[in-house]
């Protein structure tokens, strides 16, 4: 199966890597929920080549996670900015830290905590039924396919 080929298929897992599925992606969701929206402000503190960014930026866009806004006129600049459909990826950037610094933890420690913004005191990610409250793992729930 083509890279391109996964939009379309019926497997949810698919569909979502042909959006966000490649590793210069996240970090620039990342970088965006870090607050940086302008190109070169990306590229510098990802040392991505222009081109890639410039493509997974546009791809983004496509898919809708990002919008592109001038924010000015003189030369024409544009900065990126999170729909409400790449907001909603930010659970999975949660799990993905708490994933990492339990089970591919960095030599000096990781550079980062996730922190209440209400108490200001680390937290403990959980992923719960919203319905029930119960939690969610690979003993407690499965996933049902079609067929």
């Amino acid at each position: 199966m083509k890279w391109n080929d996964l939009n379309t298929e019926s497997c949810p897992v698919a569909r979502g890597l042909s959006v966000i599925g490649d590793r210069w992606t996240m970090l620039v969701i990342r970088e965006c929920f870090l607050g940086i929206r302008r190109f070169d402000q990306m590229q510098e503190r990802l040392g991505i080549t222009r081109h890639v960014l410039a493509d997974r930026l546009r791809k983004l866009e496509a898919d809708g996670v990002l919008k592109r806004v001038a924010y000015q006129e003189r030369p024409l600049r544009h900065e990126y900015l999170l729909t409400d459909s790449g907001k909603a990826l930010y659970p999975i950037l949660v799990t993905m830290i708490e994933w990492a610094n339990a089970h591919v933890p960095a030599e000096n420690g990781s550079s980062v905590t996730l922190i209440s913004r209400e108490t200001n005191d680390p937290i403990e990610p959980k992923l719960v039924d919203a319905r029930t409250g119960n939690e969610i793992t690979h003993r407690t729930v499965i996933a049902k396919t079609a067929g």
